[in-house]
């Protein structure tokens, strides 16, 4: 009989888009075929509204029994807001005396608010033997791991980032069974700020999923792209350093015009969340099908990806998997040191940088290409399936086997 594992994470389906969510729904799909999983979720497909779009209730996708429970109030971000910085005042004035209700508030406003799928946690805790949460950020982790710390494994997705200093997140990086770790830099830093080495860990993240035929006969003329370009795929936002991107691309371009060459235009694949200029070297495709973001990235210079706040990134994953090379922001260390321990790419951290670091890869062939091979070499030796779902199953093992009833020797009264 297949051990009963519980996954929880704060919205899971197809239609939810999020790097995290999506990484969580290939765990559940790919450990199914070992263990009896059951996810549980909310309703929403939104986080930022938490608004209630999927039926309440048991449901099975992919295989995967789901169990959904509603959101009590949806995320207003006014007095989301409002809230965090009230927070953020009370951590700057003494971060060792903030109100542990001013920080649950700012939980609450977080989301999403689901008491429900909280209390189910606790009905369930003697029926699973193991409870793997997905990112520490959101309510579901942070309250549903606390009702199970001894079957939990922590997923943290954790990187330097603002509310990772929140006091009461110290409880929850300090009190799981294990934690399993997108990135050896993600280790590092979590273990640095909340002194847990001692938990069990192991390094996992996600492996790369691409369809049997990428059809690229025909993708210049159905998105009218050019034949050279280079391509940035997810969500457009000043948050992801795609302002940053924009003004670095108008400067390095408006070099290459004052010395007779011609731009290099950006291709961006993705929802916008920012105004986006528009520019001559700037092309703008939106969403695509699956097939025609990786044609775009296989037809690609390379792939750029200048956020300062990344986990892991399927995307740089997916370009090294078709062995092109990536130009990333250098301020983020989770992608700085997938260049270093792959030497699949380039980093930045200014216009200057940028500039370099562009030139070099348009114009250095030969090397560029060696780079794409030492990225799909990296991506196979770390980051495949089989070797995470391994890794992913011992930490289920270690917890399953820590909470297992001792056998003690029967006493001679009891023979």
């Amino acid at each position: 009989m297949k051990k009963k594992i519980a996954v929880v994470v704060q919205r899971y389906g197809m239609e939810v888009n999020g790097g995290a969510e999506l990484e969580c729904r290939y765990y559940a799909e790919r450990l199914t075929p070992f263990y009896d999983v059951t996810v549980f979720t909310t309703c929403a497909v939104d986080y930022t509204t938490w608004e209630n779009v999927y039926e309440e209730g048991e449901t099975e996708l992919n295989g995967v029994r789901v169990i959904r429970y509603p959101v009590i109030e949806p995320r207003d971000q006014e007095v989301f807001t409002e809230v965090y910085v009230r927070l953020n005042e009370a951590m700057a004035e003494d971060i060792n005396n903030v109100d542990i209700d001013l920080q649950h508030e700012w939980m609450a406003k977080q989301g999403p608010n689901s008491p429900a799928l909280i209390a189910a946690i606790q009905a369930n805790k003697d029926n699973y033997e193991a409870f793997v949460f997905m990112t520490y950020l959101y309510y579901s982790t942070y309250w549903g791991l606390k009702a199970v710390p001894e079957k939990a494994i922590l997923i943290s997705t954790a990187h330097d980032e603002p509310p990772v200093y929140i006091p009461m997140f110290e409880e929850i990086f300090q009190s799981p069974k294990a934690i399993f770790y997108n990135t050896r830099v993600e280790r590092t830093f979590v273990e640095g700020k909340f002194e847990n080495s001692e938990i069990r860990n192991e390094i996992g993240g996600a492996g790369v999923d691409l369809p049997e035929n990428i059809d690229i006969k025909g993708f210049h003329e159905r998105n009218q792209v050019p034949e050279e370009y280079i391509v940035y795929i997810g969500r457009i936002d000043v948050s992801k350093g795609c302002q940053e991107l924009f003004d670095d691309l108008d400067a390095y371009n408006k070099d290459r015009v004052s010395v007779g060459k011609e731009k290099i235009p950006l291709v961006l694949i993705g929802k916008p969340a920012m105004e986006i200029p528009e520019r001559d070297d700037i092309i703008q495709l939106g969403f695509v099908s699956e097939n025609d973001k990786y044609a775009a990235i296989v037809e690609s210079k390379f792939l750029v990806l200048p956020s300062h706040f990344e986990s892991l990134s399927f995307v740089v994953l997916e370009a090294f998997r078709l062995e092109k090379p990536v130009l990333v922001s250098g301020h983020c260390e989770v992608l700085k040191d997938h260049c270093v321990r792959s030497n699949g790419g380039l980093y930045f951290t200014n216009e200057k940088e940028f500039k370099l670091c562009m030139e070099y890869l348009l114009s250095h062939e030969k090397e560029a290409i060696e780079m794409g091979k030492n990225g799909r070499y990296y991506q196979f030796n770390n980051y495949s399936w089989d070797i995470i779902i391994a890794r992913l199953a011992r930490l289920i093992e270690y917890v399953a086997s820590s909470n297992a009833p001792v056998e003690t020797e029967a006493t001679e009264n009891e023979r």
